[in-house]
């Protein structure tokens, strides 16, 4: 049996360079890893803001990592330069055809490349739905996502409920999170087992109708995976 937290710092970073190398969205020979007690530090550039966030993602699905910094740079190749009027366009006509996000809501401010989203939805889905339009945009250099979450809902059993969803899951072990909620607000404490789970667990808690925040301090721990 191998336990995961057995791997020294030389063994984790030849796994995040492989596993970036096996994302294909991602040029692993523009980005450099660097690992510290479990730690992990990216940096280099991207040719945009998607494979600058597939490089991340990519980490977080490797065993061991306790945390990941991401210090890419997104270096626009000439080719797919746009303007920020172009670009303030084609997001607001994205969020236009869009099916999930409601019309008027969303205010877009881009600064050098850098889009700022402003405004109120109900769902966190809504919210959600829109940050994965522009991030896969053309000449995007970051995104700002400052769209809140304002539910009509009003529900009393929130942690109950939550809980009955993470029980659910197969991703997540619920014995090792501590749910709690005032005034619409859910705080997740506790440990879980890789990034995956700490993500399934946020998306849990932000699905429960009547929620306006997570506050997300669940930290990842591999002490309990053995293989």
């Amino acid at each position: 049996m191998i336990n995961t937290l057995d791997k020294t710092d030389t063994e984790l970073k030849k796994d995040v360079l492989s596993e970036l190398t096996y994302e294909p969205s991602v040029k692993v020979t523009d980005i450099g890893v660097l690992v510290k007690d479990g730690m992990v530090t990216l940096n280099g550039y991207a040719t945009s803001y998607i494979e600058k966030w597939s490089a991340v993602n990519a980490v977080k699905r490797v065993a061991g990592v306790k945390a990941i910094t991401d210090e890419i740079e997104v270096k626009i190749p000439d080719l797919d330069r746009r303007t920020d009027e172009d670009i303030t366009q084609a997001v607001i006509d994205l969020i236009a055809w869009s099916t999930t996000i409601p019309l008027d809501v969303v205010e877009v401010v881009v600064s050098d490349g850098w889009v700022s989203l402003d405004g109120e939805v109900e769902w966190w889905y809504q919210q959600n739905a829109a940050l994965n339009l522009v991030q896969q945009m053309a000449g995007v250099t970051g995104v700002s996502n400052r769209i809140s979450v304002q539910s009509k809902a009003v529900k009393m059993a929130i942690e109950k409920d939550i809980n009955s969803a993470l029980k659910r899951s197969a991703i997540v072990d619920v014995d090792q999170i501590q749910v709690e909620s005032a005034n619409n607000k859910v705080v997740l404490r506790g440990d879980v087992r890789s990034f995956a789970a700490r993500d399934e667990a946020e998306r849990i808690a932000w699905s429960e109708p009547g929620v306006c925040a997570v506050d997300n301090h669940l930290g990842v721990n591999w002490s309990s995976i053995v293989e």
